[in-house]
């Protein structure tokens, strides 16, 4: 036994039974989160439940169950509960969502087993996803258009006027971001124009009459455009839908706010997978709602990707040049050993301490002092003086900066003196052999760099919570307005939006799915980052072999 532990086999054993054991917590953690995140789309049993109070009252409940748990007997006595003629230790209740939002306090309800008096599950309830207050569940009693009942077949009607419904949101989308938006950017140059005018004592007469004519000339457009969009959205209102909820009272719901609707007792498997499809779509390619509790997340998704593919274009070139000098420049000096230290001591400052950096040197100082040199005339509003997508890509690539650095120089380290020296010995200049020679080979080391980069940056958030990221961003950082790239803006990000949807929402039950699935969505996200920077550095490496032999 002895010499089985001095010829160090228990250490292999144990040092591969850790990293079987991380693996596959790491794998259970990315199933799970998976399991609740996707499962949150398949379309769920809507049941009907006959319940009875202990004063022996009927009345009916109409959802679908989220959760079930066992409460000791005990427990609910101590609450008050009589429960008569109940002799076992545990009773199951259920978490129902009820929807209806405006009929009820809280969408969701717990249901004790003892006050079922039975349950349902009829094919014709409906679940409608409508853009204001959340599911409504009812039985669609029949379809309006202006008020009178359309006849044939109620759910082709339905879902005929609910596409009809979505296109006009389409075309008053395209009507606010497109034309109307342009208009308002175009306005606000020619404000910012005739303060910048002033500012320089320039304002004539002529040129504040140009302005005037132009700002008229805009607002004379605009009126148009509102026109239309009013129209629209009075169209979108014609048609309406009569649902008789759970109370036995019949709601008329306007098909202006009613996004989708289902059957889900009356669907097949195929049909049940292709509406798993049409939620997973629309949750990647929607916009929030509901205080970030419904809807989608694309706002947070390019959010995110532009936010990290920005800091890799900054991080990198600094992080190869600060390796390049420190390994092939400065020398072995107690200088350079002292800057080395410094450097890796960096990666281990908490990131909120780069945040609090990134706040008071970027935002405040760098992006303020802009704002006084640039664009005085938009000042007190700041433009580069408040939180923004470049300040956090800026603070991020500060954050992710040693990585980089540590990395190209054990890539340089790794490239034999001989090839440099081989170089040189043919007339090749010190800047030739480097720019030739030295930076291809150890690209995939600079890449491997970038890789680790992009895992921690976009996974970060406390830092971003003070620089850039915001609940939710009105305006993506790119539009079709000039200068279209727009660095000033604030963003949202995937990590702080699990944040705000699972701490700070004011329906918690309603929210806990989407932490799982935002936070599965923000896995897969970083997964496809590193994947790409991974597939770039292999093909470095096979393009670059030949230098190597």
């Amino acid at each position: 036994m002895s010499k089985w532990f001095k010829s160090g086999t228990p250490w292999i054993w144990m040092t591969g039974g850790a990293v079987s054991l991380s693996l596959v917590a790491v794998l259970g953690l990315l199933l799970m989160i998976g399991w609740r995140g996707l499962t949150y789309f398949w379309p769920h049993t809507i049941y009907e439940w006959q319940l009875s109070t202990p004063e022996g009252e009927r009345y009916t409940v109409i959802g679908e169950i989220h959760d079930r748990e066992a409460v000791p007997v005990a427990q609910l006595r101590g609450a008050g509960l009589t429960l008569e003629g109940v002799s076992a230790d545990t009773l199951t209740r259920y978490l129902v969502k009820t929807g209806n939002r405006e009929f009820v306090p809280l969408d969701f309800r717990w249901i004790l087993e003892t006050d079922i008096v039975s349950r349902s599950e009829p094919m014709n309830l409906a679940v409608i996803e409508r853009s204001h207050n959340g599911n409504f569940y009812g039985y669609v009693e029949q379809v309006q258009e202006n008020g009178q009942a359309v006849g044939g077949d109620v759910r082709e009607q339905l879902l005929a006027r609910i596409a009809r419904v979505e296109e006009l949101d389409e075309r008053m989308n395209e009507l606010q971001r497109g034309d109307i938006g342009s208009i308002n950017h175009q306005l606000e140059r020619l404000r910012l124009k005739q303060r910048s005018l002033e500012l320089d004592g320039e304002l004539t007469d002529a040129a504040l009459a140009a302005i005037q004519a132009e700002q008229q000339q805009l607002r004379a457009d605009y009126q148009v455009l509102e026109k239309e969009l009013f129209a629209l959205r009075e169209e979108a209102r014609r048609d309406s839908v009569v649902v008789r909820d759970m109370r036995g009272q019949e709601v008329t719901l306007s098909l202006g706010e009613v996004l989708d609707v289902a059957w889900p007792n009356d669907m097949g498997w195929l049909a049940q997978t292709g509406h798993w499809f049409g939620a997973m779509g629309k949750f990647i390619t929607g916009e929030p709602r509901e205080a970030n509790t419904e809807g989608g997340v694309f706002p947070a998704i390019f959010g995110t990707v532009f936010m990290v593919i920005l800091m890799a274009i900054i991080v990198t070139p600094l992080g190869v040049v600060a390796a390049i000098y420190l390994h092939e420049y400065a020398g072995k000096s107690n200088l350079t050993k002292i800057i080395r230290i410094a450097v890796i001591n960096l990666a281990g400052v908490p990131s909120i301490v780069y945040g609090v950096f990134g706040l008071g040197f970027f935002v405040y100082m760098l992006g303020g002092s802009l704002d006084k040199l640039f664009y005085p005339e938009a000042l007190p509003s700041p433009t580069f003086g408040s939180p923004g997508v470049l300040w956090s890509a800026l603070t991020l690539a500060i954050l992710t900066l040693p990585v980089v650095i540590v990395s190209t120089e054990e890539g340089l380290s790794r490239i034999p003196a001989s090839v440099r020296q081989g170089s040189l010995a043919l007339g090749a200049t010190k800047a030739e052999t480097l720019w030739r020679i030295i930076i291809p080979m150890a690209s995939p080391a600079i890449m491997t760099g970038l890789i680790l980069a992009i895992a921690r940056a976009a996974g970060e958030v406390a830092p971003l919570m003070l620089v850039g990221v915001v609940k939710l961003a009105p305006n993506l950082p790119v539009d079709g307005n000039f200068p279209y790239l727009h660095l000033e803006r604030k963003f949202m990000h995937l990590g702080f939006h699990i944040y705000d949807v699972g701490f700070q929402s004011p329906n918690v039950e309603a929210a806990r799915p989407l932490v799982y699935a935002t936070s599965f969505l923000l896995v897969t996200v970083i997964v496809g980052l590193n994947l790409t920077a991974i597939g770039i550095r292999n093909h470095l490496r096979e393009k670059f072999r030949s230098l190597e032999q």
